[in-house]
Parts: C-alpha cells; sequence; structure tokens
C-alpha cells in the first residue's frame, strides 16, 4: 500500500496542503529533530526498492538518504548525541528472518546493531530519560503475543515495559506526555487495524493500564503529543468513514473538532511540528574489545511472590539450564541460597530454565536473554514478579568466579582488563 507524508497547518489545512514526498513511490514513519526542523522517514524510491531512512530539511525541502543498506531499513526515531535508531530486516542461525535494531550516526556511518535475541522490533519511542521503548515480538521458536521493550541506546538493560494480553495488539510507536504517561494504540485481535487510546504510567507501566476511549465508538490508529499537553490522534469514526485527524483531551477523555479529513485517503501516522526536550543522553558501557557479559542471579527458588522457602511447581530447583538457539549450553549447579553467576558469550541469544537434582525441568524456560559487550545484568529470580526487590544481602554465587557459558568452552580470548 502506498502512502505519503504531506503537511498541513491546523489554522488553513486545504489551502496548506503540501506533499511533501511527491518523488517517492511511498514514505511513512515521520519524525520530527528535537529543535522541529527536520524530519525523518522511511522512504522507498521505486516500487521494487528496499526502504531506506531519509531526512529532510523543512526550512528548504532538500532530501538526503541516510542509509543504504542491502535490506530494508523503516521505523526511525532521533537519538540524543548525533545519532538515529531504527529497525532493519537481519537473519541468525535459526535461518528466520527478523526486524532488529540499529542506530547509526546522521549520515549513516558507525552502524550498529543493539539487539540480538530472535524477536522483531518496530515503532522505537525515545523516552525522556534517554531509553528505547519498542513494540517486541518473539518469532522463533514460536511466535508470540507483541509487548512493549525498554533498553538503552548500546541495547543493554533490555527488560520488559508493558504485556498486553493475548487478544491485544499494539499498533505503532507510543508517546510521552510531560506528565509520565505513556500513549499508544492497542486494538484486539479481530481485524480492526487499529483500536483503543491507551495510557500507562511511567512509573508503574505494567499495573496502570487506562482506556481513554472506551466510551467512544470508533478506531485509533495513531497519537503525537503535543506541547499544550493534549494529543493529536488519528481517528475513525465508523468503518464507513476515514481516519482523520482530531485533537483529543486526556483530562475529561474528549475529541475535539476535526482538523483535517479528506475522502480520498486516511490520514493517519500525525506528527506535530515543534521543538521538544532533548531527551537524556545516557553513558554506555558498552565495551566492544570484551567478548562476554556478566548475569548473577539472586535466588532461582523466588519466584512470583514466593521466597527461598517456598518451592516452584513440582519441586526446589537446584540447578539452571542454558538454552541457546538451537543446542543446550550446559547445566550450572546454583548455589546453597539459590544464586548463580554467569560469564555468557556477548550478543549471543540464550534462554534459562531451572531444574530439579535428577535434572527434571521445573518450569518453562525464561524469556530470551542477551548480554552486550561488557553488559552487567542481575535479575531477583526465575519468572519473579517484575516490581519485586531483591533481599539486601551477598549471593554466595559472586565469592566464585563466574561459570562461563557454554560451559564446555574454557577459554575465550579478551581484552587484558576482563570482566571480573
Amino acid at each position: 500500500m502506498q502512502s505519503r507524508i504531506a503537511f498541513i497547518s491546523p489554522d488553513n489545512p486545504e489551502k496548506t496542503f503540501k506533499v511533501l514526498t511527491a518523488d517517492f513511490y511511498s514514505a511513512l514513519s515521520p519524525r520530527i529533530s528535537f529543535d522541529g526542523n527536520l524530519l525523518l522517514f522511511a522512504g522507498q524510491k521505486s516500487q521494487n526498492d528496499n526502504w531506506q531512512i531519509w531526512e529532510m530539511n523543512l526550512k528548504n525541502s532538500e532530501i538526503r538518504q541516510i542509509t543504504s543498506e542491502k535490506e530494508s531499513c523503516t521505523d526511525p526515531a532521533y537519538l540524543p548525541g548525533g545519532r538515529i535508531v531504527f529497525s532493519k530486516l537481519t537473519a541468525n542461525n535459526t535461518n528466520e528472518s527478523f526486524q532488529s535494531l540499529f542506530t547509526c550516526n546522521f549520515d549513516g556511518s558507525d552502524l550498529r546493531k543493539i539487539t540480538f535475541n530472535p524477536y522483531t522490533y518496530s515503532s522505537p519511542t525515545v523516552l525522556n530519560d534517554g531509553r528505547i521503548l519498542t513494540v517486541s515480538q518473539q518469532i522463533y521458536p514460536e511466535q508470540k503475543e507483541a509487548l512493549m521493550m525498554v533498553l538503552r541506546p548500546d541495547g543493554t538493560k533490555a527488560e520488559l515495559f508493558y504485556n498486553c494480553s493475548a487478544e491485544s495488539t499494539i499498533s505503532g510507536p507510543a508517546t510521552e506526555k510531560s506528565d509520565w504517561r505513556i500513549m499508544f494504540i492497542e486494538s484486539e485481535n479481530s481485524g480492526k487495524s487499529a483500536g483503543d487510546l491507551i495510557s500507562i504510567s511511567y512509573n508503574r507501566p505494567l499495573h496502570s493500564h487506562v482506556n481513554y476511549s472506551s466510551e467512544l465508538n470508533g478506531s485509533f490508529q495513531s497519537a503525537a503529543s503535543m506541547k499544550s499537553g493534549k494529543l493529536l490522534v488519528s481517528y475513525c469514526p465508523s468503518e464507513r468513514e476515514r481516519y482523520s485527524l482530531y485533537e483529543f483531551d486526556t483530562e475529561t477523555k474528549t475529541l475535539g473538532g476535526v482538523i483535517y479529513n479528506s475522502t480520498e485517503f486516511d490520514a493517519v501516522e500525525a506528527v506535530v511540528i515543534e521543538k521538544h526536550d532533548i531527551p537524556k543522553r545516557l553513558p554506555s558501557e558498552v565495551d566492544m574489545g570484551v567478548k562476554t557479559g556478566l548475569l548473577l542471579c539472586q535466588d532461582i527458588n523466588f519466584t512470583g511472590m514466593k521466597s527461598e522457602n517456598t518451592a516452584v511447581p513440582g519441586g526446589i530447583a537446584d540447578r539452571i539450564e542454558i538454552i541457546g538457539a538451537d543446542s543446550s549450553l550446559g547445566v550450572v549447579e546454583v548455589e546453597k541460597d539459590g544464586s548463580f553467576y554467569l560469564k555468557v558469550i556477548a550478543d549471543t541469544p540464550f534462554r534459562i530454565r531451572t531444574l530439579d537434582e535428577k535434572g527434571n525441568p521445573l518450569n518453562e524456560s525464561c524469556d530470551w536473554i542477551y548480554l552486550r559487550p561488557n553488559e552487567r545484568r542481575g535479575c531477583v529470580g526465575c519468572h519473579e514478579n517484575h516490581e519485586l526487590s531483591p533481599e539486601n544481602r551477598l549471593p554466595l554465587a559472586v565469592k566464585n568466579a563466574p561459570t562461563l557459558v557454554p560451559v564446555h568452552k574454557t577459554r575465550i580470548k579478551e581484552k587484558v582488563i576482563e570482566l571480573e
């Protein structure tokens, strides 16, 4: 389906309407720079071309190409510090294709892959705290429901941010309001192209779901924050009508008048051309001269709201199995307090499952994990409640050297300054 990026002034939309990407077969995913002067987008010059990332100077309409990859690149967003993040088609040793996240400089140089698990990533949004909020979906070994993940621009500290129900899916990028609410579109898996306007709290995203459109008929497709505190939304009142642009008041949960509509096409993915705050620029711990990362778990028998004195279903676990993309990477016995400490080959996805003393699995494996070079990660337990904080105690596992994963490997060449 073809799409165009167009400009309008809300004061006089009909007379100011102008197509900005007339020379492209199709263009989508517009993003405005922090100073309000530049437009980032994904474009396809000709019908059979791969999608690439482009940037337009809004003052003189000059367009330049940022990426020139053999694979399609979509869903761009500006990062602080002169870089962008975007989604790029990749393949790994599972023979599956995924949309992984990459970053690069404004001129396309210094391309860096930042996600390494068998997930498809799309619609990245850069939060004010400097992290990237993205829609993520596991593809291998089976497809799961979409969810929101948050990670740093170097790919470290990737973790769950929001998980919708199995009957729903997340559409398009989220937008962050000045009061720390995150707004996005969530729809039921019922064939609708879009759905409800949802809010979650930045401070408690897993338990603060609010539906702002439950009293409205019709369907939302996208939402963008404005300096006024209101949202610019793409909304369709009924299946017989097209998506049009409206102002939405999140305090009263009401739609304003129509800002722009057309009988010829849908108005979607609207963004506001205005200055906005530059997110924090987070320091990076990634060191490409180091070949591993460290993972510490406090207690594998701490699951949900249970403690070390409560058995997981089936019994007490005393070891873990690390599972790679196509084989087991080894079994590791844990300490008496349930803790383990691993040194893992960086940028290699793996999963962990708990075993009893006879080697029987006690639960399903966790979601895919990867560690960036020199990254240090920690977790409370296995399948633990994501709002739990660990006890203030020293896990026994850190008193010994970490176990190298894969377990059968005995040596990894690294820098003289190694992870310790």
